[in-house]
């Protein structure tokens, strides 16, 4: 039998999130669970595109395409500057560009989970 043992907080990387920011956040995730939505956003952390160079890029109509768009800006994921008859869309937020940075270091292109990089050998353990 394994004896109760207290419960104790792990350290995390900061103090508990607030029922506000686990509503934003699981609404941001949601956003980037489309594979559609993901693509667009990858494409867009590397330069600005309009609708037409991100459908084809996608391989999406323009009006699916639009739809996607429309979602992303309204969850303030991506901005559009309008210069002349088109706009153009970017994504600016570091924050985003970080996860989607993260998340292709992390997936290999065949899907698998890419092995984690070797850690440093901590100077406390060698000083042993």
């Amino acid at each position: 039998m394994i004896p109760d043992l207290p419960l104790r907080p792990s350290p995390g990387p900061g103090p508990e999130p607030a029922e506000p920011q686990l509503a934003a956040a699981a609404d941001t995730f949601s956003m980037l669970a489309s594979p559609a939505r993901l693509h667009l956003v990858w494409l867009m952390s590397t330069g600005r595109f309009d609708v037409g160079t991100l459908a084809a890029r996608v391989g999406l109509s323009l009006p699916t395409t639009s739809q996607h768009l429309r979602k992303l800006r309204l969850a303030g994921i991506v901005a559009a500057a309008r210069e002349g008859r088109h706009s153009y869309y970017t994504v600016e937020d570091p924050h985003v560009l970080s996860v989607v940075e993260q998340i292709f270091e992390h997936i290999a292109p065949d899907g698998s989970l890419a092995p984690d990089p070797p850690r440093a050998a901590d100077p406390a353990e060698a000083a042993r």
